[in-house]
């Protein structure tokens, strides 16, 4: 479980760096990918039937689903470009990592999941990152979609799997939310003819 979560977070700290929408939702894909693997891991581990159903879904909805919405609006924004300024955007995500395990590992010194805990608030906390400093609503719909893989990680990592029909429920809102978060983009593309939601400000009364 150590290697699953030092690559999670390798990808949420690449996602901070990157400007290229193609690139994102590739990195996203991969991260959800890693996601269902720890929930197989935590199957092996606990003998929980549920968590292999977890894991399919994850590959389903996460890995298969959600980023073929976002490739299918992708040729709409071929000249969409983030601006980022990398060097801060990384620097607050490791800070944040430092700050977590710091946390937990003196809150929780023996706690069992000790590892994966603060691996899973840091990815949160890089999804919202990602949500508030990114402008392209793209980038913002893999922030969120980050933040959620954070979350999902969390409750696995304190209670070893949700019941499953809450399980179902998480994964199916991510989903609508997604899918109602790419149509707005695809119509807000069409209306400003760019899809930077920093110009959003200037509609305010």
């Amino acid at each position: 479980m150590d290697l699953l979560t030092v690559l999670l977070l390798s990808a949420a700290i690449l996602l901070t760096r990157v400007s290229n929408l193609k690139l994102g939702i590739h990195i996203v894909s991969a991260q959800s990918v890693i996601v269902a693997i720890a929930c197989v891991v935590a199957g092996i581990q606990t003998g929980q039937v549920h968590m292999y159903i977890a894991a399919l879904l994850t590959v389903v909805i996460k890995v298969g689903l959600i980023p073929y919405a976002l490739y299918r609006v992708l040729p709409y924004l071929h000249e969409e470009r983030e601006i980022v300024k990398p060097n801060f955007s990384t620097f607050t995500a490791i800070l944040a990592i430092i700050l977590a395990y710091g946390l937990i590992g003196k809150a929780l010194p023996g706690f069992a999941a000790a590892s994966t805990l603060p691996a899973a608030i840091s990815l949160s906390f890089i999804g919202l990152l990602l949500i508030m400093t990114r402008n392209q609503a793209l980038l913002q719909i893999i922030g969120l979609i980050t933040m959620e893989n954070g979350l999902y990680l969390m409750g696995l990592s304190i209670t070893q799997g949700l019941p499953l029909i809450i399980e179902l429920g998480i994964f199916f809102d991510v989903l609508v939310a997604v899918v109602v978060l790419v149509i707005l983009t695809y119509r807000l593309k069409l209306s400003l003819a760019t899809t930077d939601t920093g110009l959003l400000k200037k509609l305010k009364g």
